[in-house]
């Protein structure tokens, strides 16, 4: 859970601050895709989502 969120989360990252994202998704065939994703309302609160995943493993592991 600690990795995948770290994982996502550096994604996501990747995404919202350096613009990657299009050519991220036209290497894997998926370019009509980026209108809809390449957005601000969309970007930010999966970056969100993502840390919060890597908190809940970190806790998870913390409390064992």
């Amino acid at each position: 859970m600690t990795w995948g969120g770290g994982i996502g989360a550096g994604f996501a990252a990747l995404c919202c601050f350096t613009g990657r994202l299009p050519l991220v998704l036209g290497a894997v065939g998926s370019g009509m895709l980026t209108g809809a994703l390449y957005r601000d309302s969309v970007l930010p609160p999966v970056l969100g989502l993502w840390l919060i995943v890597m908190g809940a493993g970190l806790w998870l592991q913390r409390q064992r």
